[in-house]
């Protein structure tokens, strides 16, 4: 007997031994081709030159020669794997300059209620209808999430409130997001849970929106939104896995090479860390602390190489200076073009939006990451909130000045000619988010901005004329991750209608590609090892179907035919 059970611990052991080898193996990086060469390709390097070559050769991970097919054949033996283009377009992978990875992954376990261009969504009961067919899949104490509604989009052309959700369930809580990410609902359970009633004082930088008679709606603006979303988002270990892994692959689908974490509290940077360590994730990634951890950061008491690795980034320090223009919660220096039905009832007709936190709290933020040598990025939409962001950056310069910060302006959505000249001063870059000329670009000209100011929105080509660098991004999950659209809006801006939204900002594709590689890597101290094809750099690669420098106008329905990254293929139409 006492045989038998050694023996059957000894085959459990060897069991459990197996399976853990073989999780190891599968689990495994997959490692480069010893040699590599493309050739017969229109290789679009991305370097200072701007040059178009035929062919490049690999060694590993690592770019090694770039130049004619006559260059590259001296690379070319037994033992190197030829990928002969045919004429395909070669370009540096793509560099998220800001997006909030593996936010599209969100798809895989919550509902879209994205309308048009992006989803179908139509009317409140529409939303209604998708929430109430999700029920089923959610367990006792499971949030009940939606993504991407757009109130001005709907028929209704209001919110939805916790009336209109808790028709859906009045037992399961439900959290809906706003397609811009800054306002929120949740349901009369939801709100319970989170510990918001009639009673509750607004948070600085938000707003638990009331109807006449003091009750709440249930809509939630800004900070007033971030209790009930991490009780919602309060994912099991397996369902962040799931969301991670289909979010790498949406990237890699789109030619991202490296994604950004754009604000990461210390137990989502935890999760990535496990995550990278388990190989679900192949891009290279940047994170970007939130300020809690910032703060902590500055002071030395977060060590940040504990989430450090070859390829994985910890970045800027990332502040929230306002809201979103869609959201009308974006801070502006004057009124809302229109005050129609945002929040059930209409704005003031001199309502400008918010801070999301006072002009002194953010300087004494940003005073002490900037004294501490760390980089900071500052979300800031309004041109009320870039002057704050500017003022916060110029006063910490002259206490403790340094050279090539690189704080970045993320969005920087109205920057006008003026704050262009002063980021230039202070040493910022902006990020722009260019493709709202083409998914908000009507409703800025008819309904937020009016056309005059809706046309100098993401002025691209102003920051050129002044040789100032900037990057451009699409702040994934707000909208898809693809960067050839957000090429092709920064080049065409273009509506969703097919109308020119402010043609004098439009710049040539050359240096919009350079926003979603080269300079996207310079904004984030990447440029030595990635972002453009030169030698001594990784091999992140994207293999195009078309060449964008020839097809300005159809860049947008350009495909992705395979992504690189140090040499491997992760992902192949």
């Amino acid at each position: 007997m006492q045989k038998s059970i050694v023996s059957l611990l000894v085959i459990m052991m060897l069991l459990l031994v197996g399976l853990l080898l073989g999780y190891f193996v599968f689990l495994k990086p997959d490692s480069a081709a010893e040699k590599q060469v493309f050739i017969n390709a229109n290789v679009i390097t991305m370097n200072q030159a701007n040059e178009i070559v035929q062919a490049i050769a690999l060694d590993g991970d690592t770019i090694v020669a770039v130049g004619s097919n006559a260059d590259i054949q001296v690379y070319i033996d037994e033992n190197t794997q030829v990928h002969d283009l045919e004429g395909k377009t070669l370009l540096p992978g793509f560099v998220d300059a800001h997006s909030h990875f593996p936010g599209f992954g969100l798809g895989d376990i919550t509902v879209d209620l994205n309308s048009p261009p992006i989803g179908s969504v139509q009317s409140i009961a529409d939303i209604q209808l998708r929430l109430d067919a999700a029920l089923a899949t959610k367990t006792a104490g499971q949030w009940l999430i939606g993504i991407g509604y757009d109130d001005s989009l709907l028929a209704e052309k209001r919110h939805l409130n916790r009336h209109d959700l808790d028709q859906v369930s009045s037992t399961v809580p439900i959290y809906i997001m706003h397609v811009s990410g800054h306002i929120g609902v949740a349901n009369s359970i939801g709100l319970k849970l989170s510990g918001i009633d009639k009673t509750t004082v607004n948070p600085e930088g938000g707003v638990y929106v009331k109807e006449v008679n003091g009750e709440l709606t249930g809509v939630l603006e800004e900070t007033a939104r971030l209790k009930t979303v991490e009780l919602a988002f309060d994912l099991s270990l397996l369902d962040f896995i799931r969301m991670s892994k289909q979010g790498a692959s949406e990237y890699a689908a789109a030619g991202v090479t490296t994604a950004q974490v754009g604000y990461a509290p210390k137990k989502l940077m935890q999760g990535i860390r496990f995550v990278k360590i388990l190989n679900f994730i192949p891009q290279r990634l940047v994170l970007w602390p939130d300020m809690e951890v910032g703060q902590r950061w500055a002071k030395g008491e977060f060590d940040a190489e504990q989430y450090a690795s070859d390829n994985v980034t910890v970045g800027a320090v990332k502040l929230v200076a306002d809201g979103s223009i869609q959201g009308f919660t974006g801070f502006l220096s004057q009124p809302y073009h229109s005050h129609g039905l945002s929040k059930g009832q209409a704005h003031q007709k001199d309502y400008r939006g918010y801070a999301s936190m006072s002009q002194p709290e953010l300087n004494r933020r940003v005073m002490a990451i900037h004294k501490a040598g760390l980089q900071v990025a500052i979300h800031a939409n309004g041109d009320a909130a870039i002057d704050a962001v500017i003022e916060a950056v110029s006063k910490a310069q002259i206490a403790y000045p340094r050279d090539d910060t690189r704080h970045i302006v993320v969005h920087a959505q109205m920057a006008t000619q003026s704050q262009l000249q002063q980021m230039q001063k202070w040493g910022l870059t902006p990020s722009f988010f260019s493709a709202h000329t083409y998914y908000w670009g009507d409703r800025h000209r008819d309904i937020f901005l009016g056309e005059e100011r809706a046309g100098k929105i993401s002025p691209t080509h102003s920051a050129q004329k002044l040789n100032l660098p900037f990057s451009v991004h699409l702040d994934t999950p707000v909208v898809p991750m693809n960067p050839l659209l957000a090429v092709w809006s920064t080049v065409n801006r273009i509506s969703s209608s097919g109308a020119l939204i402010g043609g004098g900002e439009r710049i040539d594709v050359m240096q919009a590609l350079k926003a979603v590689t080269i300079d996207a890597a310079w904004q984030m101290f990447l440029e030595k090892d990635r972002g453009s094809i030169e030698v001594g750099k990784k091999a992140d690669l994207v293999i195009l179907d078309q060449d964008p420098l020839q097809k300005p106008e159809s860049i947008q329905n350009m495909h992705i035919i395979e992504t690189f990254v140090g040499g491997v293929s992760i992902y192949a139409q």
